[in-house]
């Protein structure tokens, strides 16, 4: 294929609140706004369904203005009926496809890499949104021992996904989209340019968090003895508890070769005795992660109330080898809760003898977040910092298509989110699983695209985001285009948040 002119586009996601703010206090990449944008089919190409007409309801899509550059849609969707649910669990993994870092004995997932795809083949590309943020702590992990980690521990989508992009929250709705972009130092052309789209969504204020109800499952088998892994997740617990309170509630479960409850459910108040209890395990024996997480979402299920967070956090090694050891038979076991409302999020620690597929597909399938702990900073990054992301879903089945113009981009490639792939016709089946988003998080995904010769139109093309409202279960859907005004004529005029996202993509 003859390049004529390339751009690589970058597509972040960032979920957070609806903080009132005006559009003048906007950062810069705001490129629409609009109380209800109807979802529209896409115009050409692909196989995604068509939309229901609504031509009942007002749409939108603006022009940037001064006060909201960037800005591509913002706010509330018309809610529609949702599909019946018909969620599956990921098929096992192949193991000759897992890399084991040797001698570590590290497991990772090798996904492949995303090839171009010609728009004039297929100008629309889907997939469902990811938060995960463990990759980037895995290397850093690697990194602070002298050592360098293996390439298929690398997802760039979480490495994107672990700095701020700084984008403001949407002065209505629960969702704005973003877009911005500049030349590019990283890439091979001179005429090749990086555009950052961004989906912000719903923050809360800590004041209006709503009360949690919290099972934590331990992983208290052998190897959590080492590098005094048992002893990080304790030190990560005591930052958790500090910030619960009266009308939270917590359950603890361990499990090594069984699994026992440890505290029944206990109001966060009693958090003296909670910790103590949590300080009293000690490692040993082997690993059964599916006995764990069973009785962990058996006292979840004990606690659950529809107006409140319930979630479960697994703390392990994600070595299993005891009863089901892969994600998706560990799935099945406790899919019906998952599908339920209570959530998981699993939290990785250590390096030797460390299985980063467990931990990352079973949070990808149980509606969760995966997170990985390598120092008492990270866990208050997690635990304190972003507390409310953690703790808060607050959209589910959140997907993201983007539909490219022929007559504008030649090609692109997704880069990263290999694992999260979803089909162009699956967009608007609401049984097909999306990701979920916590309060105040973001989502990064880089498209590499290839513009055509001297392309007249200024429309990139137009990014639709669908999701299911993290309480009515309604399902909504706005969209926004990407237009190429948005683009800075220099690297160095590029707001420099975006700078820090591509030099981490190029990373």
């Amino acid at each position: 294929m003859k390049r004529l002119v390339t751009l690589t586009l970058t597509l972040v996601l960032v979920a957070a609140a609806c903080s009132g703010a005006s559009d003048s206090n906007e950062r810069p990449g705001t490129i629409a706004v609009g109380t209800t944008l109807a979802p529209r089919a896409p115009q050409s190409g692909g196989s995604t369904d068509q939309a229901p007409d609504n031509s009942s309801q007002a749409a939108t899509t603006l022009a940037p203005s001064r006060g909201t550059d960037g800005l591509i849609a913002e706010g509330d969707a018309q809610s529609r009926p949702k599909g019946e649910r018909d969620d599956q669990p990921l098929n096992e993994q192949e193991q000759s496809s897992l890399y084991r870092a040797d001698p570590r004995n590290v497991t990772f997932q090798d996904y492949g890499e995303n090839p171009y795809v010609e728009t004039d083949e297929d100008n629309l590309s889907t997939f469902a949104v990811d938060v995960d943020t463990g990759s980037y702590t895995v290397m850093r992990g690697y990194w602070n021992q002298g050592l360098t980690p293996p390439p298929t521990s690398v997802r760039p989508e979480e490495y994107v996904n672990f700095f701020d992009a700084g984008y403001e929250a949407p002065s209505r709705g629960v969702f704005a989209v973003y877009a911005d972009g500049a030349p590019t130092p990283f890439l091979d052309y001179s005429e090749d340019i990086l555009v950052r789209i961004g989906i912000k969504g719903e923050e809360i204020a800590a004041r209006s968090r709503p009360n949690v109800n919290l099972t934590f499952v331990i992983d208290t088998s052998g190897s959590m003895d080492q590098d005094n892994r048992l002893g990080l997740v304790q030190d990560s617990l005591a930052v958790l508890l500090n910030e619960l309170g009266r009308g939270d509630t917590i359950a603890i479960v361990s499990y090594n070769k069984r699994a026992e409850v440890v505290v029944d459910p206990t109001s966060a108040d009693e958090a003296r005795n909670l910790q103590r209890a949590i300080d009293q395990l000690h490692p040993g024996g082997s690993t059964n992660a599916e006995a764990g997480l069973i009785l962990g979402y058996d006292l979840a299920e004990q606690m659950y109330n529809a107006d409140e967070v319930n979630k479960v956090i697994l703390l392990s090694d994600g070595v299993a080898n005891v009863g089901e050891t892969g994600p998706g038979g560990i799935f099945e076991r406790i899919e019906e809760s998952a599908n339920n409302g209570i959530d998981l999020l699993t939290v990785g620690v250590g390096l030797d003898n460390y299985n980063d597929v467990l931990l990352e597909q079973l949070a990808d399938t149980a509606n969760g977040q995966y997170r990985y702990i390598d120092t008492l900073d990270e866990a208050n990054r997690v635990f304190r910092d972003d507390l409310l992301g953690t703790l808060v879903t607050i959209a589910r089945n959140v997907k993201v298509q983007v539909e490219f113009d022929p007559d504008v981009v030649r090609s692109y490639r997704l880069v990263g989110f290999e694992n999260r792939d979803v089909a162009d016709r699956d967009f608007r089946d609401d049984r097909v699983d999306g990701g979920e988003i916590g309060a105040g998080h973001s989502v990064t995904a880089l498209y590499e695209v290839e513009l055509v010769d001297r392309a007249r139109r200024d429309v990139l093309g137009t990014v639709f985001v669908r999701w299911e409202s993290a309480n009515s279960r309604d399902v909504n859907e706005i969209s926004g285009d990407i237009t190429l005004d948005l683009i800075a004529d220099r690297w160095d005029d590029a707001d420099p948040r975006f700078r820090l996202a591509a030099t981490v993509a190029a990373f």
